[in-house]
């Protein structure tokens, strides 16, 4: 067998509504895409039937092995497929902590590329196995536009062959996810959007989907993150559609009608967080 290399693509949450709580998690109704920041993952055939795992970049070097979700889906893949082992590499680009799916894109892309490296697992089986490490991590291997439920690992794909285009704003610090939930209860959001975000979606209608845009996470993560609400102020001043939080933050985003707009946003850009350009991708 060879070594595998694949992209594994972030995700950015143009709506999230909290619709309830089931089993001690809480229940989404949310729509996603990929865009086109990724990490590049590597795997590379062993003998002994073990896995290791190399982070590098955007300051990952020191996560312990121990506390790796895509140690654990190799593993979990070795295990149901009785795989050889590997040694995984992963280049990371997508921002850690930032509420774009980095981790859940490294679980999904270990899973693709030991499946093409062994001929092994059909889409469904290593579904379940991404959706045993983490509630969307099934989504992310396959990517897309999408609309999620459940606790996220419900994935109803949406036909789409619109770009659109984005200004991703990236406030110090991340915001745990498990503590922006439970926050959540104390500070609801009550709007839901995510129906009227489809609609725009599927009419590849950018203003429509700016005023559409929410999350139910923003008011508790801007307790626990206040930069969070500073970066999304500095965005509205841009002239874009819309503005949002992706996931449970900290990336914010500001949505352009086209992409000569965002670049224009871009050179304009007179805020105090880093900023990236990015566009949706099918």
């Amino acid at each position: 067998m060879e070594g595998i290399s694949v992209k594994a693509y972030a995700k950015i949450n143009f709506s999230l509504d909290i619709t309830g709580c089931r089993g001690g998690y809480h229940l989404i109704d949310s729509v996603v895409a990929s865009i086109d920041i990724f990490d590049e993952v590597t795997v590379s055939p062993r003998t002994d039937g073990a896995f290791t795992i190399a982070m590098h970049g955007m300051g990952c070097e020191n996560i312990p092995p121990e506390g790796n979700n895509a140690l654990r889906a190799a593993k979990a893949f070795g295990a149901a497929f009785g795989c050889c082992g590997a040694d995984i590499s992963i280049r990371k680009n997508i921002p850690v902590g930032a509420g774009l799916g980095g981790s859940s894109a490294d679980v999904a892309g270990v899973l693709n590329a030991l499946s093409r490296m062994t001929g092994r697992g059909g889409f469904g089986q290593l579904k379940a196995i991404a959706d045993g490490i983490g509630s969307d991590c099934g989504y992310m291997l396959g990517g897309g536009f999408a609309r999620l439920t459940g606790r996220g690992e419900r994935v109803c794909p949406i036909s789409c062959n619109s770009t659109f285009y984005l200004l991703i704003a990236l406030p110090g610090g991340g915001v745990s996810t498990a503590a922006c939930y439970a926050l959540s209860d104390v500070y609801p959001a009550h709007r839901r959007t995510s129906e009227g975000v489809q609609r725009a979606i599927l009419r590849g209608q950018p203003h429509e989907l700016g005023a559409s845009l929410s999350n139910g996470l923003y008011p508790a993560a801007a307790v626990i993150l206040p930069e969070i609400r500073d970066a999304l102020s500095s965005l509205s001043a841009l002239g874009c559609c819309g503005v949002n939080m992706s996931g449970s933050g900290s990336a914010v985003y500001a949505l352009f009608a086209d992409e000569a707009s965002r670049n224009s946003a871009l050179k304009n850009y007179r805020g105090s967080f880093p900023v990236v350009a990015a566009q949706t991708i099918l």
